[in-house]
């Protein structure tokens, strides 16, 4: 049987956290765990549409428990001051779906002076999944979903020695190693959580292809070339993003799912949120070399140790 948001069981209790929650994808998600009674913390950069956002999920669910928290992830400093403010109202949180991300922009430097793709997609949620790991561990199994796509595949491997791609940058080539970094640490935390003997899980899911406005964000911004026009012109017969949030949303409700799992759409693009193969040689390794990178570039570590809890 197919999950859908009626499948979502009782989240009455549980704080989630969902970045990117203003539009699109992060719009849907929170949504779906507010209509579950969940109390939704929407961590977002455009301020303006987080509000429309509100509203709108408000209209869908008028006793929606939904809370605002300013984010931009291409700012450590604002990723600092999100989290405290989180950590000060919720001392346990619940689930946390790093889901905001940007796609094929031009070459581009975040305030901390990150390559964009990198630093918004992967460091920017490395520095908060970090900086809540305390809240997520006081939670009683808390989840972390990391929104990846079919985009990693394409990426041969994470550049260890030049992660910015410094004099070696495209658009496309920059996404794609963000993606594959988002699945990477999604499963590599997954490792260190069961070497703790914690409960909490850690998840990775992609979309499929879904007509949210991450193309037209792409589009807009120019620098994608001909495959960011193809992929703009048809989104039109892509997904809408209510169901493309359904992977993200099993992985962070589904009673029966375990840690270290991968949900996508059925038929690789399209479909029913199901589990997906994360076979892929030498992750054990790119976990390794991605915690190193991570933890020299934003001075945050994410390291567990036994009986954390």
């Amino acid at each position: 049987m197919a999950y859908t948001t009626s499948s979502i069981p009782e989240q009455t209790g549980k704080v989630a956290v969902v970045t990117g929650a203003n539009g699109g994808l992060g719009l849907e998600i929170a949504k779906g765990l507010a209509g579950a009674g969940a109390h939704v913390v929407m961590a977002a950069r455009n301020q303006n549409k987080a509000r429309s956002a509100h509203d709108e999920i408000l209209k869908a669910h008028p006793d929606a428990q939904l809370e605002i928290v300013e984010l931009d992830l291409g700012s450590l400093d604002s990723v600092e001051r999100a989290a405290t403010s989180i950590a000060s109202n919720h001392a346990a949180v619940d689930i946390l779906i790093n889901n905001a991300g940007v796609m094929a922009l031009p070459e581009g430097k975040t305030a901390d002076g990150f390559e964009m793709q990198f630093g918004v997609n992967h460091l920017g949620h490395w520095a908060l999944t970090s900086r809540l790991l305390p809240n997520l561990l006081e939670a009683p199994a808390a989840r972390v979903v990391a929104q990846s796509s079919m985009a990693r595949l394409a990426a041969k491997k994470i550049n260890i020695d030049n992660p910015h791609l410094i004099d070696e940058y495209a658009p496309w080539k920059a996404y794609n190693q963000s993606k594959l970094a988002n699945y990477v640490f999604a499963l590599g935390l997954q490792q260190r959580f069961e070497a703790a003997g914690v409960e909490a899980m850690s998840f990775v899911v992609h979309p499929g292809f879904t007509n949210s406005d991450l193309q037209s964000t792409t589009q807009d911004h120019g620098g994608a070339g001909f495959l960011g026009w193809f992929s703009q012109k048809s989104a039109k017969t892509a997904m809408a993003p209510a169901k493309g949030a359904l992977p993200a949303l099993r992985a962070a409700t589904d009673p029966n799912a375990s840690g270290g799992t991968l949900y996508g759409p059925r038929f690789t693009s399209f479909g029913a949120a199901v589990r997906r193969r994360t076979l892929r040689p030498g992750a054990d390794k790119a976990a390794t070399q991605l915690w190193e990178i991570s933890a020299r570039e934003t001075g945050l570590e994410i390291e567990l140790e036994v009986g954390s809890r």
